[in-house]
């Protein structure tokens, strides 16, 4: 969490636990307690809190989040209003977090000056966030590039049945889960990026990284970007990075210029900093 000044130079910091075993009410309480106390502390230096920008997990549609199990009982808050409500900024701007990563990027990052890009954030999770004529796509129910629930072969579950097929395959979570079953012991994304990975793990990591690359090459030409900037823990994995470059020269009929994201493990919170300059521009 942190405030900043309209050019985006941040003034205070601070950090905070989800804790989402206390539940939804809890959590955003403990949230909204110290956005307000940030906000005054930086408002006796600073001035009256202008906008405020929150970026979350899930999607946002109306007022509510959906899409989002990870803390309990989120999906029933009616978020943008209590937020709206609890922080008493003249403007308040939400959208989740892989939207609000590529906000950033536009503004400050590997998209800037960029009419149609493309931001895939590659961690745990997996999401995109797509750009056109400069603004970040939202599409009809808030849910544009959310490419973790494509599907990889006719017939099989998805999103109706509470699958992500894509993500669960392709995720740094998804390829820690699968490969645990196969090893039978847990091993971690970075284990599985380490010098001394089993034949079998190998394996697993470097065909789900095919189809990743295969998936963001794809979106490319249906999108036609001038670039595309890769986020998330993932996104500096040599072997990612050269198969997303050699499947965008090979396959994209004016490829684009691949770049690393700007913004690392503070991608959201940048993210909600631009939200919030944006509804002070309008943009």
């Amino acid at each position: 969490m942190a405030t900043a000044a309209p050019d985006g130079t941040v003034l205070r910091t601070v950090r905070l636990a989800t804790l989402a075993c206390d539940g939804a009410r809890t959590v955003l309480d403990r949230a909204l307690d110290a956005a307000r106390r940030l906000s005054g502390e930086t408002g006796r230096d600073a001035g009256p809190l202008l906008a405020a920008g929150v970026a979350t997990f899930g999607v946002v549609r109306d007022d509510r989040v959906l899409l989002a199990p990870n803390v309990p009982g989120w999906e029933e808050l009616p978020l943008p209003r209590l937020l709206r409500d609890g922080l008493a900024a003249p403007a308040v701007r939400l959208d989740n977090d892989v939207n609000a990563a590529t906000a950033a990027e536009l503004r400050w990052g590997g998209l800037a000056g960029t009419g149609t890009g493309l931001y895939v954030n590659v961690g745990t999770g997996l999401g995109a966030g797509l750009v056109a004529d400069g603004r970040v796509v939202r599409g009809a129910n808030g849910a544009a590039g959310e490419i973790g629930y494509l599907l990889r072969s006719p017939g099989e579950p998805g999103h109706a049945a509470g699958r992500a097929p894509l993500e669960e395959d392709v995720s740094g979570g998804g390829l820690a889960r699968r490969a645990s079953v196969l090893a039978g012991r847990e091993i971690t994304a970075r284990e599985l990026f380490g010098a001394s990975v089993p034949a079998e793990l190998r394996v697993l990591r470097d065909r789900a990284l095919g189809e990743l690359a295969m998936t963001i090459a794809n979106l490319a030409i249906v999108l036609d970007p001038e670039r595309v900037v890769l986020g998330g823990g993932m996104a500096a994995e040599p072997a990612l990075v050269s198969r997303v470059e050699g499947l965008l020269d090979r396959a994209a009929p004016f490829p684009p210029v691949l770049k690393p994201a700007h913004f690392g493990a503070d991608a959201a919170l940048r993210g909600a900093l631009a939200l919030a300059l944006d509804s002070l521009s309008g943009a």
